[in-house]
């Protein structure tokens, strides 16, 4: 576990907030739901050149897993590293319910516009993630499927999707490597299979942390054959 020393960066999502920023190579971000039922849907770009983004089917395919947790390594298109799990309190986090829309947020909630209720308008993160990319010259084009950290999906036998309530619990973490210089995007926004009629209230903390590049011993790249051959890769970028 790294020191306070070491947070170079904190900020507290509302919920309903959009962030983004350029995760510089080999340090951290740590995630922290403040409040149970919490929902971060992320997309992450290689900072250096966007068109090699997070590709969620790969990644899912290279791993064997229909989950993301500790040691797992978000591929990009290109089959390079992008984010590393380091630490994860939770052991599951959903890589295929994809991310809400305005339709969905309006028929499971109501309206609750910017206009009427302010900074307790409810956001949708297709709409955060527009805002979140057009800051950095992306846009529609550029929307990929996600992650969603602190959820969890399981598919039953005839194929059907289910959102486990009560997954995510107060002060769950997850903690990313960046392995390349990432653009990283997240929208604090209701996973669009959650059934709870109320508008989720969670807070989630963000903070980046100094780290060190991952070395042989690395808990991710001995994870699987594949995430050593793609952190291989990504290394091959910086001879």
């Amino acid at each position: 576990m790294m020191s306070l020393s070491q947070i170079l960066y904190n900020e507290i999502l509302p919920p309903g907030a959009m962030w983004s920023m350029v995760i510089a190579r080999h340090r951290r971000v740590r995630l922290t739901a403040l409040d149970a039922r919490a929902n971060v849907s992320a997309l992450a770009y290689r900072a250096d050149q966007p068109l090699d983004r997070l590709n969620v089917p790969d990644t899912l395919k290279a791993l064997h897993t229909a989950k993301i947790t500790r040691g797992h390594v978000l591929m990009s298109d290109m089959g390079h590293a992008l984010l590393s799990v380091v630490e994860d309190s939770l052991g599951w986090h959903d890589p295929l319910g994809g991310h809400s829309h305005p339709e969905h947020i309006v028929k499971r909630y109501g309206t609750h516009s910017y206009q009427d209720f302010r900074n307790d308008a409810y956001r949708n993160a297709h709409d955060n993630f527009l805002v979140e990319l057009g800051k950095h010259g992306l846009g529609l084009a550029d929307i990929v499927a996600n992650v969603n950290f602190f959820s969890k999906v399981v598919v039953d036998d005839s194929g059907r999707m289910q959102f486990e309530e009560g997954h995510c619990m107060s002060l769950a973490t997850v903690m990313l490597r960046a392995d390349v210089r990432t653009l990283l995007v997240l929208a604090n926004c209701p996973h669009p299979l959650d059934p709870d009629p109320a508008y989720p209230q969670a807070r989630v903390r963000v903070e980046i942390l100094e780290g060190e590049a991952p070395g042989a011993d690395d808990f991710c790249r001995n994870f699987r054959p594949e995430c050593a051959r793609a952190l291989e890769l990504t290394e091959r970028l910086f001879i």
